[in-house]
């Protein structure tokens, strides 16, 4: 007998008739050729395997079903065998600073556990990780966030930094409120794009004081913010993390507390995995032993 023969006899019988069979066989045949092809393998066996209408399997159609059957339901599972267990893949998103610095010491836990996980990492902008995981081309993202979750999304706070200022080191400035006297400044102001949180807080800061100060430099990171002040740009906008703002050129300035923070938290899109729960979680351990002063007390649901 012909084992192709055998393959589509076994969906003529599954599907009840040659016509529902073609609509199901996962690959092109027409009709023609099923039929032709049950008539030979009929040919071969020499007996009716099934009536053709009102389709009905024969008994010795029954008994070569029976025999069939398990063979061909069962080699998707076969082939799962033989790939041996599943290697779930992750897909994350974030500025680039948190996937370089940040991320492979967070994967070292998770692999403790998914220890055949496939990562892909994807930098980028606030607005551009929030558009990835709408489009469910990312699965998870590492990012600041405001208070409520972005559209279609999940999140989980994870730390707050709060904002500085950073001037060159020869200026004669010691506090930032000496700078509030000025109605308008005329220093260069550098800091991340217009449209990121920072930046937007840092300015609303501003605007309560009265105080002008015009972007002139906008920045691809906040380690490009700390350079380009110690290279005498101007001032910047900056978090309060050491190993980012850390300069001998450099002068840090901290601000009022009504100029906020911004918040890092991990966003998502649907139902958790239990390999984006397990991130999570050790995004949320990592976070809170590295920067304990200003952990986010929140909880995965």
């Amino acid at each position: 007998m012909n084992v192709h023969h055998l393959e589509l006899f076994y969906y003529v019988a599954k599907h009840g008739g040659i016509s529902a069979a073609v609509r199901n066989i996962p690959y092109g045949i027409q009709q023609p050729a099923v039929s032709a092809q049950m008539g030979k393998l009929e040919e071969d066996v020499g007996v009716r395997l099934f009536e053709r209408s009102p389709f009905r399997l024969t008994p010795a159609g029954e008994k070569l079903f029976a025999h069939v059957r398990p063979f061909f339901e069962n080699l998707d599972g076969v082939a799962a065998a033989l790939r041996g267990p599943e290697e779930p893949a992750l897909r994350l998103g974030g500025p680039e600073l948190v996937l370089r610095e940040h991320i492979p010491v967070v994967m070292e836990r998770v692999r403790e556990r998914f220890p055949r996980m496939r990562l892909s990492l994807h930098s980028g902008y606030q607005e551009q990780l929030e558009g990835w995981l709408r489009d469910g081309e990312i699965d998870l993202a590492v990012q600041a966030v405001d208070p409520r979750a972005p559209a279609r999304l999940s999140q989980l706070r994870l730390t707050r930094f709060p904002l500085v200022l950073l001037v060159p080191r020869d200026r004669p400035w010691r506090d930032a409120a000496e700078l509030w006297t000025r109605k308008k400044i005329t220093e260069p102001l550098v800091g991340l794009p217009a449209a990121t949180s920072i930046m937007q807080r840092f300015q609303q800061g501003l605007k309560a004081r009265g105080v002008n100060w015009p972007q002139a430099v906008e920045a691809a990171s906040v380690e490009l913010v700390t350079r380009y002040v110690a290279n005498g740009y101007g001032c910047g906008v900056n978090l309060a993390i050491p190993a980012i703002i850390k300069h001998r050129k450099v002068r840090v300035l901290p601000l009022a507390a009504d100029f906020g923070h911004m918040t890092m938290g991990a966003l998502w899109r649907g139902e958790l995995s239990p390999l984006v729960r397990q991130v999570i979680e050790a995004l949320r351990e990592y976070s809170h032993a590295t920067w304990p002063d200003w952990a986010v007390p929140d909880q995965l649901p």
